[in-house]
């Protein structure tokens, strides 16, 4: 795609347009939009709005503001990621991500060195940016996080989430976001490995993947899981069978959460051998086996 710039957004005109893009990415709940007296109130109390901008138009924005997470020595001041929205036309051209590394720069740059968000675990893109791409790590399975929500993109489910750490000034962080950022990992380098699948996709005659009846043993220290590549496409398609998906990625991530592992990364794969795309989660036990795939 052509060139964009990136800036901070902090006036009202800008808010409006916010406002108004959140309309395009979230389509049919005027609920779920964020108003523009509350993202100026937030960014005028120490919140942070990124604007990505294409000859003048805003075609993505990222919001967050800060919080405290509680710890041991008592609270801690974090960054608080709350929203990331590009404009349906120019989405997978890198924008996503563009508008991440502005907001780690800007973060560390206020001198905070940890930052949450939430996002669906069954949304292999979102996965993938956030967890191949920005380096973040996830040992948290939030249930129906947001309640009943009515947008376009969510509604009909629990809205289960990942809440995902990024840890801003870790060597892991500052290398995928790098000029020499390594490559990603993809199904070839998982052959090499000899990791193996943790339990096989059913694909019966509709091509519709089944997930498995009942959650597998953990019996080693990296386990890789798949998920469908597109859910939004099977939640289209069977609106039951997107439920049974919530339900099952619902149990076996609180169960490897409790044993443990952590989810690491992202392997978004669209392999020349392979017609369909495929979407698998690399979890550890322990950031020990980490740097094998660092």
């Amino acid at each position: 795609m052509s060139e964009f710039n990136i800036c901070v957004l902090e006036t009202p005109e800008e808010m409006a347009r916010v406002e108004e893009l959140q309309r395009r990415v979230w389509t049919g709940s005027e609920t779920d939009v964020v108003p523009m007296h509350l993202l100026i109130t937030a960014v005028h109390n120490g919140g942070l709005i990124l604007g990505a901008f294409q000859n003048e138009e805003l075609i993505g924005f990222i919001f967050g503001f800060p919080g405290f997470e509680q710890t041991p020595d008592g609270p801690r001041l974090k960054h608080c990621s709350h929203m990331l929205g590009i404009h349906p036309n120019f989405r997978d051209g890198g924008v996503g991500f563009a508008l991440k590394r502005a907001q780690w720069q800007m973060l560390r740059h206020q001198g905070l060195d940890h930052a949450t968000w939430t996002f669906d675990p069954l949304m292999s893109r979102n996965a993938y940016l956030n967890l191949a791409k920005l380096g973040a790590v996830c040992s948290t399975y939030r249930r129906s996080e947001y309640g009943e929500m009515r947008d376009g993109l969510n509604a009909g489910l629990p809205s289960d989430r990942f809440q995902v750490d990024w840890w801003l000034n870790t060597h892991r962080v500052k290398k995928r976001l790098g000029a020499d950022s390594r490559a990603t990992l993809n199904l070839k380098h998982i052959a090499r490995s000899g990791l193996k699948l943790l339990y096989p996709l059913h694909y019966p005659t509709d091509s519709l993947p089944r997930p498995p009846e009942q959650i597998p043993p953990f019996e080693r220290r990296l386990l890789l899981a798949e998920i469908p590549a597109d859910f939004a496409d099977l939640k289209s398609k069977d609106f039951a069978l997107a439920r049974d998906w919530r339900f099952f990625v619902r149990e076996f991530f609180e169960t490897a959460f409790e044993k443990k592992f952590i989810v690491t990364d992202f392997i978004f794969d669209h392999s020349v051998d392979d017609r369909r795309a495929r979407g698998l989660y690399l979890l550890t036990h322990g950031e020990s086996t980490l740097d094998q795939f660092e």
